[in-house]
């Protein structure tokens, strides 16, 4: 804040203005400088509030259209008309930080004057390096109080199923999830990292089945995942086999019920009556009937062999009664593929608080949820089996749902319930996030529905509760990928392809390549960055292909044209060694190139972007300014000097002084600072060469 201090009594302003009930963070965000400023001249001009000018005030989409601007008729003033008032604040506007204002109508768009801003803006970064931009006030009970308490957050992502291959489908969830822990932290969040394994449940009684029939101990210590994925695709290829007397029985049971089902009519014209609805001919409803018989006599069939599915309901029952043997090989295939987990997790940058799982959930919370539902008439019989109607509750859209099959044991739902619970008591968070599938949709709103209406405690646990959605990864030709199928794409494969790829274009540079200490650990970064920035690279909830020739591209907008832009500055840094406290004190008054003037703009937007971040919660948010930031630091190597031979008037090293030269390179550090700050908030670890 000093420097701040500093600047501003050096062009008259002697304190700044403060106002109550608007929270500006001029230490950390120097563009809340020029906001404290315009409020305090538009308060005068105007009579307005300084919340509701606060709140007027916005970014502009594009800088030419100037920093901030001011839509008047937010004001909400009644008298002038908004175009006149917006003449009127143009011509009595008056600031040694901001250019006349010009008026566009019904807009008041403010240019702020490019040397104080670059004096405001440069030490700001330099000063406060990687934590420039960020706000660690927000997280807290009071934002406006930096010493007051921080609130807990529990962010529960990527949750696999043990003894599943790591897939490209997982890893959304789990970037996103680990996005959402460093942005919560990053704004003052005491922030929790929770995996949540699909640990529990009949595949594991498949899987037992599968790797006592295609297993091998060997194969199991090499590899376990994908060992265990191998024999677990093997082993539903042979379950689909026995399934196959059901299937057309299944397939004509669907047809009939859609006969059932009403269709889209056209209104009925007035006083006319609505058709009746579509009823089965008698013949249809006996064959029905018969059908339900055959499917019933089907599966007594199989389950009498035994069949595979049929051995893997009673190996579950006897897990869930916690036999002995039937838990040894699954408690190994789990442990193993923790282990497999971690390592690639590590590779991510992701790193878990806690590795839960529907197995630790406890027993005795399942069934005092039970008991509630069954008290309050949430839960109903159906046929032996536990159901909630919640058509019933108020949530016709929502549908039945079960809690409890026929044979008594849990399913995913009940140990959600009771998983809700049993989070909160460890945690005491003020806030929880599930980042889960918009597959899954259905099943969070059904389950957040429950738990509402079991009143308190429940109620008021998931009201601090929220469910993130994202669209699905598919193949590289836009199919739904299936581990069961054997259709999923290996993550692994996938990073050690693309790191091969990465590693073969660094060797092309022998020199370069020489000059880096670790080139594979580096190859492995670029790699990973160029499948995390594709990911980014949309809104959540937008799917996408994984396309490994795009997204590894040096071209375009992708990870490895982002790190290259970072290792560029790096290396320019190294070149020129100019020691730091230079860089502090240089004459920014010499950067005077419209392409200069314009980074700084673009540098002074970092923190209000991370603050966007934090209420849209999208990478993209942040990935989109990266690339800007980048376009605009690669215009600035070209920036020509038309009056002096096209000599690059922004390069370094041919700078005419010491002097300019330490101010091009303050700025490029700068740039390189924030380009940092905003890979590490994804998840990128920035590489210095490569």
């Amino acid at each position: 804040m000093d420097h701040i201090t500093t600047e501003l009594q050096n062009l008259g302003i002697q304190t700044m203005p403060q106002f109550p009930g608007v929270q500006l963070y001029p230490d950390l965000n120097p563009v809340d400088v020029y906001r404290a400023v315009i409020i305090e001249q538009l308060q005068s001009i105007t009579g307005a509030e300084p919340q509701i000018i606060n709140n007027a005030v916005q970014w502009t989409q594009d800088l030419k259209h100037g920093d901030l601007m001011l839509p008047v008729p937010a004001l909400r003033i009644k008298s002038p008309k908004p175009d006149e008032l917006a003449k009127q604040i143009a011509e009595k506007f008056e600031s040694p930080l901001i250019e006349k204002p010009s008026a566009d109508k019904t807009f008041v768009r403010f240019f702020f004057k490019p040397e104080p801003y670059a004096k405001l803006v440069l030490p700001s970064v330099l000063k406060n390096k990687e934590d420039y931009g960020f706000n660690g006030s927000l997280g807290r009970e009071d934002p406006s109080n930096s010493s007051s308490k921080k609130q807990k957050m529990v962010v529960e992502y990527s949750s696999p199923n043990i003894a599943k291959e790591f897939h490209t489908g997982h890893l959304r969830s789990t970037i996103i999830g680990g996005f959402l822990v460093k942005l919560y932290s990053r704004a003052g969040w005491d922030a929790y990292s929770l995996n949540y394994l699909g640990d529990w449940g009949k595949q594991y009684g498949v899987l037992t089945q599968g790797f006592e029939k295609y297993g091998s101990e060997d194969e199991l210590q090499k590899d376990p995942v994908k060992h265990l994925n191998e024999v677990y695709v093997k082993i539903n290829q042979d379950n689909s086999k026995e399934q196959e007397p059901l299937k057309p029985l299944l397939k004509r049971k669907e047809e009939l019920e859609k006969l059932k089902l009403p269709t889209k009519q056209a209104k009925p014209a007035k006083g006319e009556k609505p058709p009746p609805p579509p009823e089965l001919t008698a013949e249809q409803e006996q064959e029905l009937q018969q059908i339900e018989a055959d499917i019933e006599k089907t599966k007594e069939d199989l389950a009498a062999i035994p069949s595979i599915d049929e051995k893997a309901r009673q190996f579950f029952a006897r897990m869930y009664k916690g036999d002995p043997a039937a838990l040894k090989d699954w408690q190994r295939f789990r442990d193993l593929s923790i282990e497999a987990y971690i390592q690639m997790y590590a590779r991510l940058n992701i790193h878990f608080d806690e590795y839960g799982g529907e197995s630790t959930v406890k027993e005795e919370n399942m069934e005092r949820a039970a008991q509630v539902l069954q008290k309050k008439n949430i839960s109903e019989d159906s046929k032996g089996a536990v159901i909630v109607d919640l058509s019933k509750h108020g949530a016709p859209k929502l549908g039945k749902t079960l809690v409890k099959k026929r044979d008594g044991t849990s399913l995913y739902l009940t140990r959600d319930i009771a998983a809700n619970t049993e989070r909160f008591e460890k945690y005491h968070f003020d806030k929880m996030i599930y980042v889960i599938a918009s597959q899954q949709d259905v099943h969070v709103a059904q389950f957040f529905k429950i738990l509402e209406l079991m009143g308190p405690p429940y109620s008021d646990i998931v009201a601090k509760c929220e469910h993130i959605t994202f669209g699905m990864v598919k193949d590289p030709k836009g199919q739904t990928m299936s581990t069961r199928k054997g259709t999923v794409v290996s993550l692994a494969d996938s990073l050690d392809h693309a790191k091969e790829f990465m590693h073969d274009v660094m060797r092309k540079n022998q020199d370069k390549y020489e000059q880096v200490e670790k080139p594979e650990a580096t190859a492995d970064i670029l790699a990973i960055s160029a499948i995390m920035v594709q990911d980014y690279s949309g809104k959540r909830i937008n799917g996408y292909n994984f396309d490994m020739e795009k997204m590894t591209s040096f071209e375009g907008d992708t990870g490895p044209y982002l790190q290259y832009s970072h290792a560029r500055v790096c290396s320019m840094e190294r070149k020129t060694a100019i020691p730091a406290d230079q860089l502090l004190t240089a004459d920014l008054s010499l950067i005077t190139a419209k392409e200069g003037i314009e980074l700084v703009r673009l540098l002074a937007q970092w923190p209000d972007v991370f603050l966007n971040t934090y209420k849209t919660r999208e990478p993209v948010t942040v990935l989109t300014y990266l690339f800007k930031m980048t376009h605009q630091l690669s215009s600035c190597y070209d920036a020509k000097d038309t009056s002096n031979r096209n000599a690059k008037t922004m390069s370094v090293m041919y700078a005419e002084t010491a002097e300019k030269k330490a101010a091009l390179m303050a700025l490029y550090a700068s740039a390189r600072q924030v380009l940092s700050n905003g890979m590490k908030l994804l998840g990128l670890s920035p590489v210095e060469r490569m």
